[in-house]
């Protein structure tokens, strides 16, 4: 026998997956539903912890400590009206309505908790997007993705443990030891390389005196297609490669990657690029496990089809926003694209739709709204394009205010979920934090 939770009488609403939107989204019905005993609020996510998303490549790079911006699911569902519940979705059974979990286990192998199910009345799935290989041979092997605060983490190990191991080595730093290749210049691996290029030069100048910054240390960002961050106006990317290539980032574009290796990356034209540590930055998909998942519609990338009000086309119990939900609007030949700004106005609307469904009365069309472009360049600078800001009009912006602005949207995301209060005193926090320690995470 598999364990099921209890049975409630109350609407029994399961968001599965607690990145920004599924966590904006059960905080807000938990307030809302859960707080008055109208609704029976459940979020799934195998981790324990929520980080945003577009934090990760800081992570990465060690500028930001995960212990200071990390929600404890745990401790914020008991605030906020609702229930956590640790565990991987596996399956999912239409007909009796429950999602299949896995048992979940320690860092030493053992069970945590057990395989079980979960009931719904409403499912909405929330999972994101994972990055997609395209089966290029050894990135598996040899390259780490960005897809969660583990592998952000085990990428900074690996760039800190291959700094010290160059400074106590015999003999000089071999050629490609400490490059970085950074594959896919989207949003997130062009400011990775950025974020990068500052932190190694930072942990360098630690007493790491061995390692010549100049010589030792270089970041070379690959892209396939003809220019850097190709989902945005072309304005931004020039202005964004003027601005690598003053802190002497090196950009390749039309540069199609074939193969990883454990000392470089292979060129589809014959080039080589010698690099011991590669991230890879290219493409998203949806998880596996959403490729036919109980029946639902799926795209060769895994993502659920839903119709125009986010309900899937082959379940209106079932849900799905954020990167796993593809939907193309009525006069538009291509989908949302799954970017932050579209996955937090679909949890903004089904929070809005949820008092119809509860209600029995219809739901209303979703309506993306593209507001622009913002890139960071770290401490260097940050680049947007701001869409309908004045008057309709789009509005370009660079430095301090757009630095300003980037920062804002994880504001935004921090207040939808703590409030204002608590966002306010944990930013007073960390500023004072920082002042004693390390500019960069050393361990």
């Amino acid at each position: 026998m598999v364990p099921s939770e209890s049975v409630t009488d109350q609407h029994k609403i399961v968001v599965v997956g607690g990145g920004a939107a599924g966590l904006e989204l059960v905080t807000k019905l938990g307030n809302k539903y859960g707080k008055r005993g109208k609704a029976h609020i459940t979020l799934v996510d195998r981790a324990r912890t929520h980080i945003w998303k577009p934090l990760l490549h800081e992570v990465a790079a060690g500028s930001l400590d995960v212990g200071h911006h990390a929600i404890d699911y745990l401790h914020h569902a008991h605030a906020n009206h609702f229930r956590y519940r640790i565990g991987e979705m596996t399956g999912l059974d239409r007909e009796k309505r429950v999602i299949h979990l896995a048992a979940s286990r320690d860092s030493e192998g053992r069970e945590v908790t057990p395989v079980r199910t979960i009931p719904y009345d409403t499912l909405i799935m929330a999972v994101g997007s994972t990055t997609n290989d395209f089966g290029t041979p050894g990135v598996a092997e040899h390259a780490i993705a960005l897809d969660t605060k583990e592998q952000a983490l085990r990428f900074h190990q690996r760039l800190v443990n291959g700094m010290l191991r160059a400074h106590t080595q015999d003999g000089p730093v071999r050629p490609g030891q400490l490059h970085v290749a950074v594959i896919g210049a989207g949003a997130t691996g062009t400011e990775l390389a950025a974020e990068l290029h500052r932190t190694t030069r930072e942990v360098a100048r630690t007493g790491l005196d061995r390692i010549d910054p100049a010589k030792d240390l270089k970041i070379t960002l690959i892209e396939a297609a003809d220019r850097i961050l190709p989902a945005v106006p072309q304005r931004l990317a020039v202005e964004v490669m003027g601005q690598l290539a003053k802190i002497g980032v090196e950009v390749r574009v039309q540069a199609r990657v074939t193969e990883v290796r454990a000392d470089g990356v292979q060129l589809a034209d014959g080039g080589f690029i010698p690099s011991e540590l590669v991230v890879w930055a290219a493409g998203v998909k949806g998880p596996a496990f959403l490729k036919d998942l109980g029946g639902l519609e799926s795209t060769r990338n895994n993502q659920l089809v839903v119709t125009a009000t986010l309900q899937t086309s082959r379940d209106p119990d079932i849900f799905a926003m954020g990167d796993c939900a593809y939907l193309v609007e009525e006069g538009s030949q291509t989908p949302i694209p799954p970017r932050a700004q579209a996955a937090h106005q679909q949890a903004s609307h089904l929070y809005g739709q949820m008092a119809n469904r509860l209600a029995g009365r219809p739901l209303k069309p979703f309506k993306y709204r593209d507001f622009g472009s913002l890139v960071s360049l770290g401490e260097y600078t940050a680049v947007g394009n701001l869409m309908g800001f004045i008057q309709g009009k789009n509005m370009f912006i660079a430095g301090l205010f757009a630095r300003l602005m980037y920062r804002s949207l994880y504001k935004m995301h921090e207040t939808a979920v703590n409030g204002w209060w608590k966002t306010s005193l944990d930013a007073l926090a960390r500023a004072l934090t920082r002042r004693t320690e390390p500019r960069v995470k050393l361990h």
